[in-house]
Formats: C-alpha cells, structure tokens, sequence
C-alpha cells in the first residue's frame, strides 16, 4: 500500500478510536450513575426525578442558546405529530427514571441493572407482539431464555422482579415511540422537549414536598443543592457523547458497547453497596446473559451477511454501518432506542439510557 493511501485511511482510525472513547464515556456515565444517586441522600426517588427534569430543562435550554439551535425545537413543537410522540416519550421515561432511581436508593440496584439487561429481549420480544416481526432462531432462543429467568428470579426474589420488568418495558416502548419520531428531532431538541413537557408536573411535585416539609433542596446545604443541581449536566453530557459516539461509530460497535453500562451498575451494587446475590439470581442472571450473548451473535452475523457496497455506492446495505449509528445520533434520545429501525433492530444494534438513563 502507497504511503498516499496509508496517510488516506489514518483518518478513519482516528476517527474510529475518537467514537470508542465517546461511547465508553456515554455508556461509562450511565453505568456509574447509581453512585450519583446515592449521594443525593436523604433525598428520595421522586425529589430527585423532578429535580432532574428540571435542571436537565435549564441546562439544555442554556446549550440550546449558546449553540443557537432553537430551529428544530421550534419546528418539532409546531408539528402536532412529533410533538405528540415526544409528549408520550416522555411520560415513558419519566416512569422509567423513577422506577430506576426507586431501585437504586431502596438497595435493589442489582434487580435495576437486571432491567437493562433483559431491556434487548423485552426489546425483540416487543417487535413480534406490536410489529408482527418474524425472528431467527437465535432471537427465539434468546426471548425463552429470558423469560425462563424472569420464572427463576420471581421464585429466587418471592415475587415479580417488578423494577427489572418495569425498566425494560417502559425502556422497550420508549424506543418503539422515539423510532416513531425518527431523525427529525436531534438529540439534545428532544430531551428538552420532553423535560418541558414533564417541567409542570416537576414544579407541582416539588412544591408540594415543599409545602410538606420533605424536599431537601434547600434544606441541606449548598453542597447538597450544587449536587442536586448538577443532574441537569449528568443527564444531558452522556446523551452528547453517545451522538459523537454514533457519529464515528458501526452500530455493531454502539451494540457491543451498550453493555457496559449495565455491568458497571451490577458490579457497583455487588461489591460497593454490598447486595446479596445468592444462587437463584447467578441462575437467572446467567440465562439472561446467554441470551444476550445469543443476540449478539445473531447481529454480528446478520451484519456479515449484509452485501457489501462499492466504491461510491450507497445503498440498504450501508446504512447498517456508519449511517445507522449517526441516524440515532440525529434522531435523539437513548442509546437503547435509536441504533436500530424497530424494537427487535433495537435490541440487536444497542441500546436511555437514558436514558437516558
């Protein structure tokens, strides 16, 4: 190879290496945030909640000004479609923040991470009930081992593991909505969009645990308050490094990093806080880890079976590359939601975590 081509191609390495280090900051943030969480103490789930909804509206509405990008904000909240979805998306993620932040601070951050990683099952799983969609073998093996764990789990816990499920479905149908809205809405539009929409039941909830005395936002310290405060910035960054991520990156890449994020917050709850973790929940863990594991190579070997384009070309084939992985980068919203085309592309391209988480 001429050194022309050489110096041609360093380009895309760099590049590639660039959207691996945004995506394990992304995935990385949303891993670590049980810890965020736990400092926020003796505040509770729903305090903090509407303190992010709040702070993440100031925030973005700052980026929104300093970027002057209040263009697609304004287009998608004249559009009564988008700005329908957007209002159903956030109502979903609201649930799903709360049920997440209750499973933290309660001690059962363990149950919480279950919840993202069976989130790619519930994800195909959805696909065949809402979309009709025919699945591979794999995927089929992966949804019955995923629900053979729910069965041990329930068995192991003496109950529905209710958080696990909660997360993973209302994570699951947030993406289903969010991929209804597609790449007309970037990333930080549609997060202040749907803080906005929450922004009054935010206010409500806060003044009435002002009024009864519970909230501690102003109750214990500045300290306390910055902290509180910052949820704006922890909520709105990992989004923004996930899009840089996507930018650069192939979606089989974004859907092997979206792992990390529920194995930080597992290892955080085993060996930080100290949940237990007896056999039935190795069991029930495992199988949904080989289910996962399944998933993976079915998306891997789906991607290799795609036809490779020729020079210049652009076609079907190509956007499971690059052009997905920036599609969700544009379309905004988790990384759970907007790497793949459907509910099961979903779960086999990655995952809100964020939430937007």
């Amino acid at each position: 190879m001429s050194r022309t081509a050489q110096r041609a191609r360093r380009p895309a390495r760099s590049e590639n290496s660039l959207g691996i280090l945004f995506g394990i900051g992304a995935y990385g943030l949303w891993g670590l945030l049980p810890l965020y969480f736990i400092i926020l103490a003796p505040a509770g789930p729903v305090e903090i909640v509407a303190n992010r909804v709040l702070w993440s509206l100031v925030f973005c509405t700052i980026l929104l000004t300093v970027l002057k990008s209040w263009g697609p904000v304004t287009r998608a909240v004249r559009t009564p479609r988008i700005l329908g979805l957007l209002t159903i998306a956030a109502l979903l993620i609201a649930v799903n923040w709360l049920v997440y932040t209750y499973g933290v601070t309660s001690g059962q951050a363990i149950e919480a991470s279950l919840g993202y990683f069976i989130n790619p099952i519930v994800s195909v799983l959805l696909g065949v009930i809402v979309l009709r969609e025919k699945l591979r073998p794999l995927q089929w093996t992966a949804i019955g081992m995923g629900l053979t764990a729910v069965v041990v789990l329930a068995i192991g816990y003496g109950s529905v593991p209710w958080i696990a499920l909660a997360l993973a479905f209302s994570f699951g149908f947030y993406g289903f909505v969010k991929k209804s809205v597609g790449s007309r809405v970037d990333a930080v539009s549609s997060l202040s969009i749907e803080t906005a929409v929450l922004t009054p039941i935010a206010a409500g909830v806060m003044l009435w645990l002002s009024s009864t005395g519970a909230a501690t936002l102003l109750t214990e310290g500045s300290g306390h308050f910055w902290i509180m405060a910052a949820s704006g910035v922890i909520t709105a960054v990992p989004l923004i490094f996930f899009g840089a991520a996507a930018r650069r990156l192939p979606l089989t890449t974004i859907g092997l990093l979206q792992y990390l994020a529920p194995v930080l917050q597992f290892l955080l709850a085993l060996f930080v806080f100290g949940e237990e973790m007896p056999v039935e929940r190795w069991v029930g863990f495992s199988l949904v880890w080989a289910g996962l594991a399944l998933l993976t190579i079915d998306m891997l070997r789906t991607v290799r079976r795609q036809p490779r384009v020729g020079r210049g070309g652009r076609g079907a084939s190509a956007r499971t590359g690059e052009e997905p992985a920036a599609d969700a980068a544009r379309s905004g919203g988790d990384p759970a939601v907007d790497a793949g085309g459907s509910p099961a592309d979903s779960a086999r391209s990655g995952t809100d975590a964020s939430l937007k988480r």
